[in-house]
C-alpha cells in the first residue's frame, strides 16, 4: 500500500476501492493547494562565509530566529565540519558482490509493496566492516532527468583537479578561489526553466524566489548550489557552459568576457559538443564509472542545445550508486572534491519527494531527484503524469541519525509509471526502505517503531517548479 504524509492531516492506507494512480493523483492535488512551494536547497547552513553562496546567510538567519522563515527537520542542521565523507574501510572504487540474501529481501520488499516495475540500487555501510549490497532490476538504463546533473558536478570538480592537482594548501586555495570568486553572468544558455531558485541580500535582507534571468549574476559556487539544490535548469545550462570554458582555458579560466565570447563564437556547436562530451566521459570513466551505462550528453536547456550539439542521457541505478559509494570514500576524484560534492547534496531546506518522508526526520540526507516525462499528444497528460514516458529518479545517501549515525546506507530508484505522479509511491518507498535497513541492525532495546500509517503528513513536492518534459536530455 502506498501512503501520503502531508502537514495536515495523518497517514491512511488507501481504500480497497481505489487504485494507487487515483490515490496519489488526487491527495498530490490537495497538497499543491495547502503546501507553500519551498524548493529543496543543499549545502550546510553555516558554509556563507567559506562558499560565499549568499542563500546560506538567509538560511542561518532564519535558524537564529533574527530572519522571518521556516524551520527545517532536525536531521538538517548539520555543520561544515560534520559533512565528511564517512566510509573508512575502502576506497569505495569496487561495489560488493550482490549479497543474495539482501537482494533477496529486496525484492520480497518491492514486490509485495506495488514496487515491481521499479530500478532500484541499494548499499548498506552500516556497518563499518561490511559493506552489503542489494540489485532489483539494477541495470535497466533509462532517463533519470536532473538527477544527471551528479555528473556535471563530477566533471567540474575533475577538470578543477587536473589544473590543480594535489591535496596541499595552494592547490586547494586555488579550486576555491575558482568556485567563490568567478562570477558567471546568465546567457542564452541559461533559459529557459520554471525551476526557482532563492537571490538573498545579505546587506538589505531582501529575499527572493523566481526563475533565473539572462543577466543574473553570481559565483560559480552559487551556480553549482542553485543547479542542485533548486534543481535549476538554467543554472545547469550555465555551469555546463563554464565547464566548456574552463576546459579550454585552464588556469587561464575565467578569461575576460571579450576572449570567453570570442571562443565561443569561433567554434561551431559540433566542435563545443565534442569538447563537451571528452570532459564528461573523462570524468565518468577516470571515477570508476561505464559511460555506456551513465551519461548527461546534453546541455539542460533549450538555449544550450542551440548552441552545443548533444547526445542522449541515461543512467542504472547500480552507476549511481556506484557514484555514491565513491563519493562517501573520499574518492570520488578526491577528498576535497568528494567533501564539496557531498556538501553541494546536503539537503538543507524543504525535503521533496523521497526525502520527504517524516521517517527520515531525523536522519541527514544527501539528496538529488529528477523527472522527465511525455505526453503522446501535447497537453493530454498534466505535469509528472506523463502518458508516453513518465521517468521520475532519485538518489540519496542517508545518515540516520544525524551527527551519530548508527545506520549509513545509498540508494537509487527509478521508476516508469504511467499517467501517475509517483512522488508520493517514492515518499513511501523511503520509509520501507528505511524499515529494511533498520531490520538488518536491531538494538538489543528499542523503542516500537512508529506504526506507517501514524506518520504526519508532508508535502512530497514543489508544485511551483517546472518538470523537465520540454528539454529531454
Amino acid at each position: 500500500m502506498f501512503e501520503v504524509c502531508s502537514l495536515t492531516r495523518r497517514c491512511a492506507p488507501p481504500s480497497p476501492a481505489r487504485g494507487r494512480g487515483e490515490k496519489a493523483g488526487a491527495l498530490l492535488l490537495t497538497m499543491a493547494l495547502l503546501g507553500a512551494a519551498i524548493p529543496a536547497h543543499a549545502y550546510p547552513v553555516d558554509g556563507y562565509a567559506y562558499t560565499g553562496i549568499r542563500r546560506l546567510d538567509y538560511i542561518a538567519g532564519v535558524e537564529a530566529g533574527t530572519i522571518p522563515g521556516r524551520k527545517m527537520q532536525p536531521g538538517q542542521y548539520l555543520r561544515m565540519e560534520q559533512v565528511q565523507p564517512g566510509w573508512k574501510t575502502n576506497e569505495g572504487k569496487l561495489l560488493p558482490d550482490v549479497d543474495a540474501d539482501f537482494s533477496a529481501q529486496l525484492s520480497k520488499m518491492l514486490k509485495s509493496s506495488g514496487y515491481g516495475s521499479y530500478s532500484v540500487a541499494l548499499l548498506d555501510l552500516s556497518d563499518p566492516s561490511a559493506a552489503k549490497y542489494a540489485g532489483y532490476d539494477d541495470d535497466n538504463k533509462a532517463n533519470v532527468g536532473s538527477v544527471g546533473k551528479v555528473l556535471v558536478v563530477l566533471a567540474l570538480f575533475q577538470t578543477l583537479a587536473d589544473l590543480y592537482p594535489g591535496d596541499g594548501p595552494d592547490a586547494i586555495a586555488a579550486r576555491e578561489r575558482v568556485l567563490r570568486d568567478t562570477r558567471v553572468v546568465a546567457d542564452q544558455y541559461s533559459q529557459y526553466d520554471h525551476h526557482t531558485v532563492t537571490f538573498w541580500d545579505p546587506v538589505t535582507k531582501v529575499r527572493k524566489s523566481r526563475s533565473i534571468r539572462a543577466g543574473d549574476e553570481a559565483s560559480l559556487w552559487e551556480y553549482l548550489d542553485w543547479m542542485l539544490s533548486a534543481s535549476s535548469n538554467s543554472a545547469a545550462g550555465m555551469v555546463q557552459k563554464e565547464l566548456i570554458a574552463l576546459k579550454h582555458f585552464g588556469r587561464a579560466y575565467p578569461a575576460s568576457k571579450e576572449d570567453t565570447e570570442a571562443f565561443f563564437k569561433s567554434q561551431s556547436g559540433k566542435q563545443l559538443g565534442d569538447l563537451y562530451l571528452q570532459t564528461m566521459d573523462d570524468a565518468v570513466l577516470r571515477n570508476g564509472l561505464d559511460p555506456g551505462q551513465f551519461r548527461q550528453g546534453s546541455l539542460f536547456t533549450r538555449g544550450g542545445k542551440q548552441k552545443v550539439v548533444g547526445t542522449n542521457s541515461f543512467a542504472t541505478t547500480e552507476q549511481l550508486v556506484r557514484y555514491l559509494y565513491r563519493l562517501e570514500a573520499g574518492t570520488l576524484v578526491d577528498a576535497f572534491s568528494s567533501r564539496e560534492i557531498k556538501r553541494l547534496l546536503y539537503m538543507t531546506q524543504r525535503r521533496i519527494r523521497y526525502a520527504s518522508h517524516p521517517v527520515l526526520n531525523d536522519s541527514a540526507v544527501y539528496f538529488k531527484s529528477g523527472s522527465f516525462y511525455q505526453c503522446k499528444v501535447s497537453g493530454s497528460c498534466g505535469k509528472y503524469k506523463g502518458d508516453k514516458t513518465n521517468r521520475l529518479a532519485s538518489v540519496a545517501m542517508v545518515e540516520s541519525p544525524a551527527g551519530t549515525p548508527r545506520l549509513r546506507y545509498l540508494v537509487a530508484i527509478h521508476s516508469n509509471v504511467l499517467g501517475v505522479n509517483s512522488a508520493v509511491a517514492h515518499q513511501t518507498l523511503a520509509l520501507k526502505i528505511q524499515r529494511l535497513i533498520e531490520s538488518r541492525h536491531p538494538v538489543e532495546v528499542q523503542a516500537p517503531a512508529t506504526p506507517e500509517n501514524a506518520f504526519p503528513q508532508v508535502p512530497v513536492d514543489d508544485p511551483e517548479a517546472g518538470g523537465d518534459r520540454d528539454e529531454p536530455q
